[in-house]
């Protein structure tokens, strides 16, 4: 199979990197979480604008059901004291169902939830008490839940941001979105598997007097957003869920973007929704894990050494298959724009390959540079393989 050639541009730009033309021979990764705001902007769905989508239920592996996964207190008081909510999950398989146990992220958060089995078609809630005593910062903490027939926990999350003195909310919202505004327009989506879906919220607020009516344009395909209420009540805040469905076509780092619409009228700004896609080996036996494929990487970084600024900076990561399937490179991400990757096909098992890593180094500042090409891959054990590039640039 012939090379494919990405050429991958990042959104943020690496403080005191510095790269130039050089190359060298060597191979390395490392797994790691998937980070980082930078990606590959998704073209627009559509150019018209579309109603919100209402509120949708988040199910979980064909069993269970959640009403939220996610409750954002929002902008609260110290002086509120203990804050609660509760999170209610719906048996939608054929069998009981039971919650295992939930455990928090922290001694500051209370958890109680239904003991006894939940019938089919029926259903249990998860309460909180978070105790709001850690000082006028934002919060944001887990529940991990463990149920019966799910493989992996369930995480619920409460947020919101504690403040000692009342703000206006022009001063809480300070983008501002022809009379509404949000914190910021840059959101987060984390990780998402392939085959599922992912959902997080902020607030919208309506600065006017009057009611208004929040639709969107130019929305990404994948991406769906909600208001809840909507119209947005004067001088108050509605819920904003986004969620990103993973696409088949779509791997590693992307950006979704969506346009307010604001009673009829674009906004001219755009909203990003940073999300991560990889594989989904959750149904996978424990001898399916073993047996997939497995890349070995003989070392990580690679070094380029000293270099002139301007020139091409070049490194080769070696690797072999010791895996039983092949090995996949679904996508290349780069955290340096003007970054060329060159990808092998598919490896088969005890097979060797290599990617090589050309950067245009002619805006980069001198000094210490690192350049990360993070791969998404089809490897149970390595999903997400990290390459580094390092050098000096004088």
């Amino acid at each position: 199979m012939k090379n494919k050639y990405l050429k991958l541009m990042s959104i943020n730009i690496l403080v005191g990197i510095g790269l130039m033309a050089t190359s060298c021979l060597c191979s390395g990764a490392e797994n790691a979480e998937a980070s980082g705001k930078e990606s590959m902007a998704e073209k627009p769905a559509s150019a018209d604008a579309v109603s919100v989508k209402p509120s949708q239920q988040e199910p979980v592996g064909n069993i269970v059901e959640f009403d939220k996964t996610i409750h954002n207190f929002g902008d609260v008081m110290l002086s509120d004291g203990p804050l609660s909510c509760s999170f209610t999950m719906k048996n939608i398989s054929e069998k009981p169902v039971v919650i295992y146990s939930v455990v928090t992220s922290c001694g500051c958060t209370d958890v109680e939830w239904t003991r006894e089995p939940i019938k089919p078609g029926q259903s249990g809630t998860i309460s909180t008490v978070y105790t709001n005593d850690e000082g006028p910062y934002p919060f944001d903490k887990t529940l991990t839940v463990y149920i019966s027939g799910i493989g992996r926990p369930v995480i619920l999350r409460i947020r919101g941001i504690a403040h000692e003195k009342k703000m206006s909310l022009e001063e809480l919202y300070p983008e501002k979105l022809l009379g509404t505004a949000v914190k910021s327009l840059e959101l987060r989506c984390g990780n998402i598997q392939q085959g599922y879906s992912r959902s997080d919220e902020t607030g919208i607020a309506n600065l006017t007097d009057s009611p208004v009516k929040v639709t969107f344009a130019n929305v990404s395909r994948g991406l769906s957003l909600n208001v809840t209420p909507n119209p947005i009540p004067a001088r108050e805040v509605a819920r904003l869920q986004f969620t990103v469905t993973a696409q088949p076509d779509i791997w590693g780092k992307n950006l979704y973007y969506a346009t307010p619409v604001i009673a009829g009228q674009s906004s001219g700004r755009q909203i990003s929704v940073y999300a991560f896609t990889t594989d989904d080996f959750s149904d996978m036996t424990a001898a399916q894990r073993s047996d997939g494929s497995r890349p070995i990487f003989t070392s990580n970084p690679c070094s380029i050494g000293k270099i002139r600024k301007g020139e091409k900076a070049a490194g080769s990561f070696s690797f072999s298959n010791v895996g039983k399937e092949d090995f996949v490179i679904y996508k290349a991400d780069t955290d340096w724009p003007d970054t060329e990757v060159t990808l092998p096909g598919n490896v088969k098992s005890g097979y060797k390959g290599s990617i090589t890593v050309n950067v245009d180094t002619a805006d980069m500042p001198e000094g210490e540079m690192l350049v990360t090409v993070t791969l998404t891959t089809n490897s149970p054990s390595r999903p997400i393989v990290n390459l580094f590039l390092t050098g000096w640039i004088e």
